[in-house]
């Protein structure tokens, strides 16, 4: 008969000890950059930090480009971008604050699209998606891949090394949370 398996219990600092990978390490990189970009974001939108346009510009272009509610909406859309984007850069909850990404970025590239879309790549342009789907992108990997070794996740050994139905469900949970907004704009 066979012996079980035993999975020997090892902790953060035990794990971390024998050494950061270079996939940690790069997780790490993009988590904060991705986490950055989004919370910086989300303060121009409700504060006009960093040049951003603030609370009340923002309401008045998501009720220009169709969505009802627009201060309402900007509450969730800045709230989203800025605790999801905090979330990811410190690795915790992750395949939840990709999930917010990833809604968001599905909305933003919509809103391009009504407005005299040009193609997907458009660098001179301000109207391409590029940036936008790179930023989703950013959201399904790492929904997918987990946060790595160096976070919050992995601190807690909780979702550290992506667990595929977790940043599965992330996706489909960003994904259907972004169909769910759509759905309420006025095209």
């Amino acid at each position: 008969m066979a012996q079980p398996r035993t999975i020997p219990v090892i902790s953060y600092a035990e794990d971390v000890a024998e050494g950061v990978t270079g996939v940690d390490a790069g997780l790490l990189a993009l988590r904060a950059a991705v986490g950055a970009v989004m919370a910086g974001h989300g303060a121009q939108k409700l504060f006009g930090w960093f040049g951003g346009a603030g609370f009340d510009p923002t309401a008045a272009m998501l009720s220009a480009a169709g969505y009802p509610a627009g201060q309402e909406l900007t509450w969730v859309l800045g709230l989203s971008e800025i605790v999801g984007g905090v979330a990811l850069a410190v690795g915790f909850l992750t395949p939840l604050a990709a999930a917010s990404v990833i809604g968001v970025m599905i909305n933003a590239v919509a809103v391009k699209w009504g407005f005299d879309w040009r193609g997907p790549i458009a660098a001179a342009d301000p109207r391409g998606v590029e940036y936008e789907v790179m930023l989703g992108a950013a959201g399904v990997g790492l929904a997918l891949t987990g946060a790595g070794r160096v976070s919050v996740d992995g601190a807690l050994g909780a979702l550290r090394g992506g667990r595929v139905l977790s940043g599965v469900a992330a996706v489909v949970l960003g994904t259907a949370a972004a169909a769910a907004v759509l759905l309420l704009r006025r095209l």
